[in-house]
This record gives C-alpha cells, structure tokens and sequence, in this order.
C-alpha cells in the first residue's frame, strides 16, 4: 500500500494565559495536522507540534515519503533521518529538555509513523491498540493537569477558566475540572512561585483532595539543595516529583535524599539518555511521549526498556488536539507499565478540536479506548479550515512563552534553576 499524497497542515487554537517556568502560553498554541494518503484510497492521521523550524522539516520529509509503503516502518523512518540530514531543531520554550539529532528525527518521524498506523488499522479493520499488542485497559486514566494562570491574556476579557494565583484559586480550578472530567489524580505545574509558595499550594490541594495522588513538575526551576528541601517538606503528600532540577546528574543528587520517586520528561528525552540515567538512579518515573519519542511502536519499546530497569511510567503532554489524545490513548492502552496517570491538556482546549466530535470523551477521569479501525477518530474538515485559517492570520510561528512574558514583564528570566 504505497504513498501517494501527503497533506501537512499548519493550525493554531486559542490558548490560556497559563504560567510556567519559561513565562506564560500566548493566546495561540500550534500544532500541525498530517494526512497520510494511500494509493488505494485510505487515509492516515498524525498530529505534531507547529514551531515553524519543525514544520519546515516536517514538509521536507513529507516530499521524501511518496511511493514508500506504509508498511515499511523502517523506510519510512529512513527517509525521514535523510530529509533531516544533520540539523538540530531547537524550542525556544526549553520545556522538553535537550535537543539532539536523534530527538529531532523522532519528533519529524512520529506524526507519520501514527498515520501509518492508522491506515493499517483501516485496512485491517482493526483499532491502533490491536496493532500495538491488544489492550491491557479498556480506559485510559488522565490527571488533572492544574495551572497558574491569570484571568485571561492582558488586553482580553477574562476567560472561561479565570484566575488561579494562589492555593485558593488551585483548589477551585482542581475542583472545576475534577467536577466536569472525573480525574482522580492531580498534577500542578510548578516553577512559578517561590518554592514555598508552591509547597502550601500542593498542601491546599491535599487537604482539599484527599483521596487524590498529587504531582509537582516545576520544570527545573530549582537547584539541588531546594529540590531536597522541597521533597523532604512534601513527604508523603507527592506520588512523585516531577523535574526539579535540571540535568541527569542533578536529579541524580537529589533522588536518594527525598522520600518520593523523581520523574522527567526533561533530563531523559531521547534512548542516549538512558544508559546514564539509569546507572546514576536519576529516576523513577519516565514520562514518555510518542510525540518525540519517536512514535507509537518506539515508545512502546522503550516502555518494556524501563520496566526492565525498575522505571514507572506515565505519559507526559503538551498543547494538543484530539488526534495526539487519541494516539496517545491507543498507546497508554497497549502498554501495562503506565501505571501512573497520563498528563493532558485537552480541558485547556475548551472544546476546540480538529477531530469530529463523539469518538473521544472523559468517563470517570479516563478516555476510553476508541474501537473504530485505526485510531478511531475522523478529521472535521472545516473545524481544520477554521484551525489553519487563524494560523495564518495570528502572527505567532513558534512558541516563545518567553518572550510573551517579558512584553508584561521586562524584569522576567527563564534562568533554571531559578530558586
């Protein structure tokens, strides 16, 4: 079944003014929409990120992939590394850690490998799960992914979501999402305050939610003695601790002398991390993402790597759409070592979607499995018309959450660690 178009498709969505380490969302987030087309009529869907260097490269590699056959993994995947050839695409935000040749090929790679497979699960009559191993859960369960964050962007009416500056403003945003979703676990993005500010702010929570696990992800933003500090102060309130510091042998000095396991999507981000990571026990919790790396199968590889190795898994998320949850659904439903709740923005999204309604949905904090061929989800043609027609008229190319703040905030550093 060979390749006989391929359509990349820049969007943008409205986004919250959410806090971070880096600075603050802009009112536009990006991502990039793949159609994969076969000669014999079925199409394929694949979602990545919009920062324009990567969507130069993403259509670069999509030149090099007509006439492959979708089924030929390792061609495709070949292609790929050759329309990369050498360069190294680099965020500006710095939220996932390192770039390297390889994180970069796998980040081009991935929003096709997921195509394919959607294509042969249509051809199959068969869900990606199936082809990923079959299921080990029928629903996959999602944290409440919690943020600082101001009224709504400066200039604009306040949003939907309003303010959330303090632990009082956390504790009703949980609530608002825990109330429409059903999540039953808690992630607050961190590195924002002052660590104590932050400590009271997971203590709020807890009191709160008792019953729910909690995770702190500041993004780096602390040094080896504040990451001690902050862990010892937290003992047996986080399920874990998610990048407090910045670098493997950071995290490295930190693990043995806090009470809960550490996790990274930021220190461990491509297979050469991995090697060190493990012999200097950095970590206890990979957060993985097939959007960098490398695609469905490869995380799923990695996934039985670490379980080798005594890591835990959970899934880690950044701005999407419905055609990432849905991949990253298949994925999370195949895989028995995530057994930590998986992160996702998609409340942040308030209902804007490129997919068509109905396939996806929250039940009790989980997504359900999509049993539909493929990975069960169909494009909205003219919610993806709207999506690429405000990409070109907002201005915006690339993340730079930076930048954004310090247009409010001239005295702003991303600086990590910070505290």
């Amino acid at each position: 079944m060979l390749i006989r178009e391929v359509h990349v498709t820049p969007v943008a969505f409205r986004d919250p003014p959410l806090l971070n380490a880096a600075g603050v969302h802009e009112p536009w987030a990006l991502r990039t929409i793949v159609e994969v087309v076969t000669d014999e009529g079925l199409t394929g869907l694949g979602e990545t990120y919009g920062d324009l260097d990567h969507l130069g490269k993403v259509r670069d590699a999509a030149r090099s992939l007509i006439g492959l056959d979708v089924y030929h993994h390792n061609a495709v995947y070949a292609a790929v590394i050759a329309s990369v050839g050498a360069d190294v695409v680099v965020d500006r935000h710095g939220l996932t850690g390192a770039a390297t040749h390889e994180k970069t090929v796998d980040r081009v790679f991935s929003p096709f490998e997921v195509a394919c497979l959607d294509i042969k699960g249509k051809a199959a009559g068969r869900p990606v799960v199936e082809l990923l191993g079959g299921k080990v859960r029928d629903a996959v369960p999602y944290s409440a992914y919690l943020f600082y964050k101001w009224a709504g962007h400066p200039g604009e009416p306040e949003d939907s979501f309003g303010a959330a500056l303090d632990p009082a403003g956390l504790v009703e945003q949980a609530r608002m999402f825990i109330d429409r979703y059903g999540f039953r676990s808690i992630k607050l993005k961190g590195g924002v305050y002052p660590p104590v500010e932050e400590i009271k702010a997971i203590h709020a929570l807890r009191e709160a939610f008792p019953e729910h696990p909690l995770r702190l992800d500041p993004n780096a933003a602390w040094t080896v003695d504040t990451s001690i500090e902050v862990g010892r102060a937290l003992d047996g309130v986080l399920e874990y601790l998610e990048d407090p510091t910045p670098g493997i042998e950071n995290m490295a000095s930190v693990a043995p002398l806090v009470p809960m396991p550490l996790a990274t999507n930021m220190c461990v981000v491509t297979p050469e991390h991995l090697p060190s990571a493990i012999q200097e026990s950095a970590i206890g919790v990979l957060l993985l993402d097939h959007h960098y790396w490398g695609g469905l199968l490869k995380s799923s590889h990695i996934a039985t790597l670490c379980s080798t190795f005594g890591i835990e898994l959970s899934m880690h998320s950044n701005s999407h759409l419905g055609i990432s949850l849905a991949a990253m659904t298949h994925l999370a439903a195949a895989t028995p070592a995530i057994t930590h709740d998986c992160d996702t923005h998609t409340p942040w999204q308030d209902g804007q979607d490129v997919i068509a309604p109905g396939a996806l949905r929250f039940v009790d904090g989980a997504v359900p499995v999509p049993d539909g061929p493929g990975l069960g989800v169909e494009l909205d043609r003219d919610a993806l018309a709207v999506m690429n027609e405000q990409y070109e008229k907002c201005g915006v190319r690339s993340r730079d959450d930076t930048t954004y703040m310090q247009s409010f905030d001239p005295s702003f550093s991303a600086r990590r660690p910070r505290w």
